[in-house]
């Protein structure tokens, strides 16, 4: 998710352009130049000098997502295996020094510095010199999963300028990277698209089944000149999965059966839990961020089997000891390019955008309720559905505007767009007082039109919305 291309109906590049790419070197490498140069224990586990410059690092990235000043403790990831609250403070205690080393490295990125300048430290860099955006509107989109920092890049703008925010709050599904939804605290005027022109009233009713589990407000309106259709698809253009261990086992399935095999985002994070897992299997500790801490396969084992905060992990072990670290490693190298392919896998995730004419919903959803009230659970479900799961399988059932496949999660088949966006709209003058704000649609033009425009009486797209919302809302 790329939140500064988001900001802005103007691309304007902060002042502060990246310099020449440093070269890439190992995390271990980038710590023992912070001065991480030992191992350290913390309760029964041990973390080598490796792990910690993984931890300095993702604690520096995740510094720069929040609107904070300063590198504290609560920037610090948790690991698994170090849950207990006493154990991830000494964890902390240990890591804020060297994490703030690298921040005062990175205020130098002219100079051959140890931590490699990327584009979220100069966002971050930016951010904390409180910047104010000559424009006399600003337009966010996708705005129920902003990082903290575009949020207050974005709202300090209020008193110069007329602020919008487009996004659907059914969609937000990047809260694990610390990413929230910031309509929900908008004081601004609230504007519902509920119809889509893009699928039809059975798409509608299924996606309307998913946003009551989540809890939503919004409801939708399918159209009756689309056919959409919901049952069984025999060759689907793209099998969405829940989890990237979920996509792993779709893909050595249909490459089990001959079929042609992509992987949208492509292999790498399977590639990477695959070797992971040869690793841990061969004896070898593993440097893979969210198995670091295990050092044996019989470990990471039990940690799956009965730690509640395991559980997640299952699927995995299941995989591996089922097919074998190399199976699968020889299965991500036989992907097809996404031109070539006859279907594409996919997690919900990197779904989000996109469409296929047919999809199939993969079986690692939790199911809904097969009988009685919405809100029940079915009895032969593994776990509830919280409105997090439930909204990550309205974006899966959403992306296609055809056909959806039958399966535990999603009984149906469709393909749809993005089309309920809820529009939260404030208007100003230079002193903040609010003017009101008018109608936002979505453009009818045509099918493959993913823009804005103004009101219902608008015949253009919105690829001249900065000219139509300076008209309508002057």
């Amino acid at each position: 998710m790329q939140d500064r291309s988001r900001l802005g109906l103007r691309r304007r590049r902060p002042p502060l352009h990246p310099p020449a790419e440093r070269p890439r070197r190992p995390a271990w490498q980038t710590g023992q130049a912070l001065g991480i140069t030992k191992a350290i224990r913390v309760g029964e586990r041990d973390l080598s000098q490796k792990t910690l410059s993984y931890v300095t690092l993702r604690t520096v990235a995740r510094f720069c997502h929040t609107a904070d000043a300063t590198i504290t403790r609560h920037h610090i990831p948790h690991l698994r295996g170090l849950e207990e609250p006493c154990l991830h403070e000494q964890l902390a205690a240990h890591i804020v020094p060297f994490a703030r080393n690298a921040w005062m490295d990175l205020q130098h990125p002219d100079d051959d510095g140890a931590v490699r300048f990327d584009h979220d430290h100069y966002l971050k860099i930016w951010a904390l010199t409180q910047p104010k955006i000559e424009a006399d509107f600003l337009l966010l989109d996708e705005a129920q999963d902003t990082n903290p920092v575009v949020e207050q890049i974005f709202l300090a703008q209020r008193d110069h300028a007329q602020l919008v925010m487009v996004g659907d709050s059914a969609q937000a599904i990047y809260h694990w990277r610390g990413a929230k939804d910031v309509m929900t605290g908008f004081d601004g005027t609230q504007l519902a698209l509920s119809r889509s022109f893009r699928f039809g009233p059975r798409l509608a009713e299924e996606a309307n089944r998913w946003l009551h589990l989540a809890d939503a407000p919004i409801r939708l309106t399918g159209a009756d000149t689309v056919p959409t259709e919901l049952g069984p698809v025999t060759r689907p253009d793209a099998v969405l999965c829940r989890t990237n261990v979920g996509a792993m086992a779709q893909v050595m399935d249909l490459l089990s059966g001959g079929h042609r095999v992509a992987l949208a985002g492509g292999g790498d994070s399977l590639r990477a839990l695959a070797l992971a897992a040869r690793d841990l299997k061969e004896g070898r500790r593993t440097t893979h961020p969210e198995l670091v801490l295990f050092t044996t396969w019989g470990d990471l084992q039990d940690y799956a089997a009965h730690d509640p905060a395991g559980r997640d992990l299952q699927p995995l072990v299941d995989l591996v000891d089922t097919h074998g670290a190399v199976a699968i490693l020889a299965a991500v190298a036989h992907l097809a390019p996404k031109d070539q392919a006859e279907v594409t896998v996919s997690t919900a995730h990197k779904a989000k955008g996109r469409e296929w004419p047919q999809v199939k919903i993969a079986d690692d959803f939790t199911p809904p309720p097969a009988d009685g009230p919405p809100g029940d659970t079915d009895p032969g479900t593994a776990r509830p559905i919280d409105d997090k799961e439930a909204c990550l399988a309205y974006v899966a059932v959403t992306r296609t505007p055809g056909t959806a496949s039958t399966s535990a999660a999603c009984p149906g088949s469709t393909s749809i767009r993005k089309e309920s966006w809820p529009v939260l709209a404030h208007r100003s003058d230079h002193t903040g007082r609010a003017l009101g704000a008018r109608h936002l649609s979505r453009c009818s033009c045509a099918d493959s039109c993913a823009h804005v425009r103004l009101g219902s009486r608008g015949r253009g797209c919105g690829r001249h919305l900065e000219r139509e919302l300076a008209e309508h809302l002057a």
